[in-house]
C-alpha cells in the first residue's frame, strides 16, 4: 500500500520549524510567496532559534577572509543553507557578509590563468587557474553556490556579474566544470557543475540573462545524459553514494539533489529524469517520508570559523536514519514529485 502522501505533507505545514512550514507551502502547496501569509512566515524563519545561531557573533567577530568557506561554519556556507531555508530576501545586515564572500571568489588569483602539460599541484593555486588540455580546471561549485545565494537572498549587486563572467569564461566544452588537475580528465564533475548550473540558473531567471540560462541548460546535460547517476558507457550506477540522500548536500551531489535541480531548471519532466524519479518513489518509507541516510557534518556550538577542525554546523538538521523521516529529504522530496505529476 502507497504512503499517504497528503498526510505527509500535512504534517510538514504543522512542523514546529517554520522553515519546513515555508518549504511545504511555497514548494508543494503552490502558496505565493508574495503573499502577506509567506511574509509574515518569513519574518518567523529570520527570528527562529535555527537562523538565530547560524548568525550568532556575527556582528561581534567579523570572519576574516580566509575563513569564509570554513566547513560548514564561514560565511559562504551560512549564506547557502539561508538561501534554502526561506531566509527573506534583501537583508541589509548580511552586506558585510556579502561583501567577504565576493572578495573572496573574485580574488585576483581567479583572474590569473596558466596553461601546463601536466598534473598541477594545488599548492600552485596562487598563481591562477591552470589550463590543462585547453580546461580550465576550477572548482566552480565555489563561484557556483556563491552566485545561488546571492541570487536567492536578493543580495546581488554589479559584483555578482562577475561571478557569471567567471562561470561562464571556465565552462568546459561538454558543459560543466571540473577542478581536476590530472590531464586525463576529460569529462566534467557532477560536484563542480550541479551549483554552477544552479547558480547560472537563478541568475538567468532573476536577471532575464539568456547567456547565463543557455549555459545552465548545457550543464544540465552532463547529469541528463546520465539519467542523474548513472554512466553513459555501461547504464550503471556511477557511485552508490549517489544513491544516499542526505541534507543539507553542502557541496556533495546525490540523486535528490540532482532531481531537486532539474525541478529549479524547469527540467524535472525530461524523460531522462525517469529512472531517478522511480529510485526516489522506492526509497519512500513505509509509514510516509523519506529518510536521511547520512549527514556531512558533526554539530557544534563552536561558531568560531577562525578554527579549523572538521566540517562542523551550530545546528542539527535532524540527523541520519534509514528509519526515520527526516523533514528536510521529506520536502525536497515532495516537491520533486509534485513537480512530476507524481505527487
Amino acid at each position: 500500500m502507497q504512503p499517504n502522501r497528503g498526510a505527509v505533507l500535512d504534517a510538514l505545514i504543522k512542523s514546529e520549524e517554520p522553515s519546513i512550514r515555508w518549504k511545504a507551502l511555497v514548494r508543494i502547496a503552490g502558496e505565493d510567496p508574495q503573499s502577506q501569509k509567506i511574509k509574515t512566515l518569513q519574518e518567523e524563519i529570520r527570528n527562529s532559534a535555527r537562523v538565530t545561531t547560524l548568525l550568532a557573533g556575527r556582528d561581534k567577530r567579523p570572519i576574516r577572509e580566509a575563513n569564509v568557506e570554513a566547513s560548514y561554519r564561514g560565511a559562504h556556507w551560512t549564506f547557502a543553507l539561508l538561501a534554502d531555508i526561506g531566509y527573506p530576501a534583501g537583508d541589509e545586515s548580511l552586506f558585510f557578509m556579502r561583501d567577504q564572500i565576493l572578495d573572496r571568489w573574485l580574488a585576483p588569483r581567479f583572474y590569473k590563468e596558466f596553461e601546463s602539460t601536466v598534473s598541477v599541484p594545488k599548492s600552485r593555486s596562487a598563481e591562477g587557474v591552470p589550463i590543462i588540455r585547453g580546461r580550465y580546471r576550477r572548482c566552480a561549485s565555489q563561484q557556483g553556490n556563491a552566485l545561488l545565494s546571492l541570487t536567492k537572498l536578493g543580495l546581488s549587486n554589479k559584483r555578482s556579474d562577475a561571478l557569471v563572467e567567471r562561470l561562464l569564461h571556465w565552462q568546459w566544452p561538454d558543459g560543466g566544470w571540473n577542478c581536476d588537475r590530472k590531464p586525463s580528465a576529460d569529462t566534467s564533475s557532477f560536484q563542480e557543475t550541479w551549483l554552477a548550473m544552479l547558480g547560472l540558473n537563478a541568475y538567468a531567471e532573476r536577471n532575464d540573462h539568456r547567456v547565463a540560462g543557455e549555459a545552465a541548460l548545457r550543464a544540465a546535460e552532463v547529469f541528463l545524459s546520465r539519467r542523474l547517476y548513472k554512466r553513459r558507457s555501461t547504464g550503471k550506477v556511477i557511485h552508490l553514494n549517489l544513491l544516499m540522500q542526505h541534507y543539507p548536500r553542502f557541496w556533495h551531489y546525490d540523486v535528490l539533489g540532482g532531481l531537486v535541480a532539474m525541478t529549479e531548471t524547469g527540467l524535472i519532466n525530461d524523460p531522462r529524469c525517469q529512472d531517478a524519479l522511480n529510485l526516489l518513489e522506492k526509497r519512500e518509507l513505509p509509514k510516509g517520508g523519506w529518510s536521511a541516510d547520512g549527514q556531512f557534518y558533526k554539530v557544534s556550538s563552536d561558531t568560531d570559523t577562525s578554527s579549523r577542525f572538521g566540517s562542523t554546523c551550530p545546528v542539527n538538521w535532524g540527523g541520519s536514519n534509514r528509519h526515520r523521516m527526516n523533514e528536510w529529504v521529506t520536502a525536497d522530496a515532495l516537491y520533486v514529485l509534485h513537480a512530476a505529476g507524481r505527487a
